[in-house]
């Protein structure tokens, strides 16, 4: 029974480490050139989105249906609502987990032990971030292996910025290259344990029932995360017109991408 849920949590996996591929970048990238990073922003958040409202969502409700019939709509919306309340939660507790002030200018700081207390801070931040992203898209692929694959790509381009992030002051801070990288592979690991949480869960409970459940939370997280993160700093990394082309691309993509797979 476990082996269909091997390339889920193989996704999921490779979804989380694309932090490491933004520790690599940070080294071999010219940091002052954000365009192509905004508009990468953009596009994660325009696939993440489209694929909330036009087919997570829409597979809930057709889970939820055969179990409620009647008010299975009400349902799916309540986990919807829940799914941002606990993103809400998490960035309440949890300080913005992406400084982009660091991405653009990373010797701003001169006070290095302040600069690896920073980057420490963030990667304990990223870290905790990452878990509700690696149980959304596990639980996706385990449902719909076509739109997995669409959120494992989203996740892993917005998880390089991600690395980046964590590894430019750590780097800056301690001169050394392997632990800046080390950094950014371990925030990246939370991403496969919310796999190992939400394959416990979907075998705990009756699986289509509980799936249907969990699409509506994972759905609204997505959105959350999309409008509350990405775009932001797209924005930041570039400017509106960046962030919408990217957000555009992405939402155009996605649905030939769907179209051409369905």
């Amino acid at each position: 029974m476990l082996e269909q849920y091997q390339l889920p949590f193989l996704m999921t996996l490779l979804a989380g480490l694309a932090t490491v591929i933004g520790g690599f970048i940070t080294f071999i990238i010219k940091r002052d050139n954000m365009k192509a990073l905004s508009i990468g922003l953009g596009f994660s958040a325009g696939v993440m989105i489209f694929l909330s409202f036009t087919e997570i969502l829409q597979e809930a409700n057709e889970l939820l249906s055969k179990y409620f019939p009647h008010n299975f709509g009400w349902i799916a919306f309540g986990g919807f609502v829940l799914g941002i309340l606990v993103a809400i939660l998490i960035d309440i507790f949890i300080p913005d987990h992406i400084d982009s002030d660091f991405l653009k200018s990373p010797d701003k700081c001169e006070h290095k032990h302040k600069i690896k207390r920073a980057g420490f801070i963030t990667a304990v931040a990223i870290a905790l971030h990452n878990f509700p992203e690696g149980l959304a898209t596990f639980v996706v692929s385990a449902q719909d292996i076509t739109i997995g694959i669409s959120v494992a790509l989203a996740i892993a381009i917005h998880n390089i910025p991600e690395g980046i992030a964590v590894a430019i002051p750590i780097y800056h801070a301690t001169g050394k290259k392997r632990m800046a990288i080390w950094y950014s592979f371990w925030t990246g690991l939370t991403e496969p344990l919310g796999a190992v949480i939400g394959l416990f869960l979907i075998n705990l409970f009756m699986p289509q029932m509980f799936v249907g459940f969990l699409l509506a939370p994972v759905a609204g997280i997505m959105v959350y995360i999309s409008f509350d993160t990405l775009l932001p700093l797209s924005h930041e990394c570039g400017d509106w017109h960046l962030a919408i082309r990217g957000l555009i691309s992405g939402i155009i993509f996605i649905y030939l991408s769907l179209l051409f797979l369905g």
